[in-house]
């Protein structure tokens, strides 16, 4: 393999590296703007600030925009909405808003009827995750719960534990 080749090579393989570096600071800049906008009320242009990181699988925006839909923070209340956006950052280990799923979880706001077992479950997850409220609410929704409940809970905290927190 002549050094062009080589070079090629590398720099093919750092493409995704790079791009993730040159793309990752300024999203990080706009969700800062858009938590700095939430704090001094203005929800509305916060929502705008956070939609394209959003879309574009940004974790931390998801989670905020599901608290917006939560508590109807420039948005109108929208409990299906907000869990959904919770839900997506949930999946790629966003503890706070894998609390938010817990809550929706535990008090049942938006569904049919609590589910304790998932409540449980996602608390444990957030908890895993570094939240240091989940270890209280988890604390609180397992004196609601049977033996039964909570050995189910188990279960899929371990289906899910092992692909959101790999090394954990």
């Amino acid at each position: 393999m002549n050094l062009s080749s080589r070079i090629l090579k590398v720099t093919t393989k750092l493409m995704p590296i790079l791009a993730f570096l040159v793309f990752s600071a300024p999203l990080a800049a706009e969700i800062e703007k858009a938590r700095d906008l939430m704090e001094e009320g203005k929800f509305t242009e916060a929502y705008e600030q956070l939609k394209p990181a959003a879309r574009s699988g940004n974790a931390d925006a998801e989670e905020l925009i599901g608290v917006m839909y939560a508590m109807g923070l420039g948005v109108e209340r929208d409990d299906i909405r907000a869990f959904d956006w919770y839900l997506r950052a949930s999946l790629k280990g966003h503890p706070g808003a894998q609390s938010g799923i817990g809550w929706y979880y535990e008090v049942g706001r938006g569904m049919p009827a609590p589910d304790l077992v998932r409540a449980y479950t996602w608390y444990v997850l957030s908890a895993i995750g570094g939240d240091p409220d989940a270890a209280i609410s988890q604390e609180e929704v397992v004196k609601k719960m049977t033996k039964e409940q909570i050995n189910q809970a188990h279960i899929l905290i371990e289906d899910y534990r092992v692909w959101l927190y790999p090394f954990r």
